[in-house]
């Protein structure tokens, strides 16, 4: 079996403006052979710079890392792929890199299209791979040479849960290889598979083992409270708003038809008016939450949103978009009423994101009709955005301008006056937490803080209809159930919103769900309809996602 790699009393500073930030302070462990370590923690935690120091790309101040004596494989963030190069010339070019010879390649090659599918794309650009498929190449070029120890920095950003269950299979097989895998992950669902853990929090080590042992000591802290069936969406949005006020509560979220709360240590049991409260096992996350007990910003109460009765807030008919010969979009149909949060899920290339765009008026529809609040996207596009608010997955910031400006800037393109826009501003500004921020340039600052902002300034006109594409895609739990809390408040207060995710967890807070493959919609209705009907193994919303897309393909297999 390969060795491990040892690292012990790790420190390293970084210069900024506000002055200096102890990225790495004392930081010890082990990523061990035939283990799979996921390296868990808050956005700013060290989590990538612990990464780069144990690849060798970036020297501690201090401390010392022993590393094996063979290769040690990194696979950052973004992939490392030359997306103008095809697939088979990206492994190539890393077979270079390592002075691989002719018949080495042929056998690594033969190996690697085997392990990841990718033998009939070796043509294919990079650049036109989905997410799920370029973390495939990324890894396979990674193990062009088999490493002792294999470094993969949130390898599963962005990736739709079927691709995610491939990448974990792909991951799990190269245990019995004896190599060392360190997974750094923002989803404390993927951290709770690992057969280790290391969880930082500002530089430290908070914890060490196994996640189960984490887990059991938070039994009894975490309870879960059962929504009567005939409570509305915007009751459930009420008991959660009432839920995450009781004495003791650090999060309270819905999930489905119950609401779910981690409390303090010595809280009483959480008592909400006529529904009963029952213990639920601790998850990872709600250990997490518990741990650090950063409670997420609880968001101010919303004004209500004045818009006109439409009927249906987002209306679909049959709406369709073509490329060429492809059709990407098929005949979709669905309706979204007013201050509902409309979960839009798919595989990556489903359609999802056309559809998305289609509804936002930055794409036309080659046929079908499309409204929304009441505004036909045919021929009063531009009318329809500005009753709309959009943030995108890449969120749409000017990096050297800083967070007022960039506020200013969403408030002249959607038509504010200059009174009205200061106003407008300086809540914001208050109501997300941005005041020691509001004069620092955007592109300098964390992910978390970045999501804030871009999510204030798709709503600084107060729009009917807010779309989400990817909000809290790689941010981490804290800050996501704060955004959150957010949506349901906004929601609360008449906001229809659309959000799309790849985070099935997630998921179970949208009050309905559409699931879009090969351009349709599939499945269609509220998180426990589906799991009721796809879910065979009772292992939640998942199982019945990818059970849903498994039966499609049997019952229409493709030409």
């Amino acid at each position: 079996m390969a060795d491990g790699l040892r690292f012990s009393d790790l420190r390293k500073t970084f210069t900024a403006e506000s002055g200096v930030v102890k990225a790495l302070d004392g930081v010890s462990g082990s990523i061990e052979p035939g283990r799979i370590t996921g390296l868990v923690g808050p956005d700013a935690a060290g989590k990538t710079t612990l990464i780069r120091v144990l690849a060798d790309l970036l020297k501690a101040e201090s401390g010392n890392v022993d590393r094996p004596r063979g290769h040690i494989g990194y696979m950052p963030q973004k992939f490392g792929l030359y997306e103008d190069l095809t697939v088979s010339e990206n492994l190539a070019l890393y077979a270079d890199l390592h002075g691989l010879n002719r018949n080495e390649r042929e056998q690594t090659f033969k190996r690697l299209h085997q392990f990841t599918g990718l033998a009939p794309f070796g043509d294919r650009l990079a650049g036109k791979l989905s997410g799920g498929m370029k973390q495939k190449l990324g890894l396979a070029c990674t193990l062009v040479v088999a490493p002792a120890v294999l470094l993969l920095d949130e390898p599963s950003v962005g990736v739709d849960p079927v691709s995610r269950r491939e990448l974990w299979s792909m991951v799990r097989s190269l245990q019995d290889t004896g190599i060392a895998v360190l997974w750094s992950t923002a989803y404390l669902d993927e951290a709770e598979r690992c057969d280790h853990v290391i969880l930082l929090h500002e530089g430290h080590v908070l914890f060490d083992g196994a996640p189960a042992d984490l887990t059991k000591k938070f039994a009894g802290r975490t309870w879960r409270i059962p929504i009567p069936a005939d409570n509305d969406a915007q009751r459930k949005r009420e008991l959660q708003r009432a839920g995450s006020q009781l004495p003791g509560v650090i999060d309270a979220q819905i999930q489905g038809r119950a609401l779910r709360l981690v409390m303090s240590p010595d809280a009483p049991a959480p008592q909400l008016p006529n529904l009963k409260a029952e213990p639920a096992t601790p998850r990872l996350e709600d250990a997490y939450l518990a741990m650090l007990d950063t409670r997420p910003r609880t968001p101010p109460p919303v004004e209500p949103i004045e818009n006109p009765t439409f009927g249906h807030m987002i209306e679909t008919r049959n709406l369709t978009r073509r490329f060429g010969e492809f059709t990407a979009v098929d005949h979709i149909s669905f309706n979204v009423e007013r201050g509902e949060i409309f979960g839009l899920l798919g595989p990556n290339g489903a359609g999802k994101s056309t559809t998305f765009k289609m509804l936002c008026g930055l794409l036309p529809a080659s046929s079908g009709e499309a409204r929304v609040a009441g505004v036909d996207l045919r021929t009063e596009r531009d009318d329809a955005r500005g009753k709309l608010g959009y943030m995108a997955q890449k969120f749409a910031y000017l990096g050297h301008l800083t967070v007022a400006q960039n506020m200013r800037f969403a408030a002249g393109v959607y038509g504010l006056s200059t009174s009205e826009a200061k106003t407008r501003i300086e809540a914001a500004i208050a109501d997300y937490g941005l005041e020691q921020f509001a004069n620092e340039p955007c592109g300098l600052l964390p992910l978390g803080i970045k999501q804030r902002m871009a999510l204030a300034c798709a709503v600084i006109h107060r729009p009917a209809v807010l779309f989400l594409d990817e909000p809290t895609s790689g941010v981490d739990p804290v800050t996501r159930h704060e955004f959150w809390a957010r949506i349901n408040a906004m929601a609360g207060a008449g906001m229809t919103i659309m959000v799309t995710s790849h985070f099935i967890d997630e998921a179970e807070y949208c009050d309905r769900l559409a699931i879009i493959y090969r351009g349709r919609v599939i499945g269609m209705g509220s998180p426990e309809e589906i799991k009721a009907k796809h879910d065979k193994t009772g292992e939640g919303l998942e199982a019945a996602f990818i059970s849903l897309i498994e039966s499609y393909d049997l019952e229409h297999p493709q030409q």
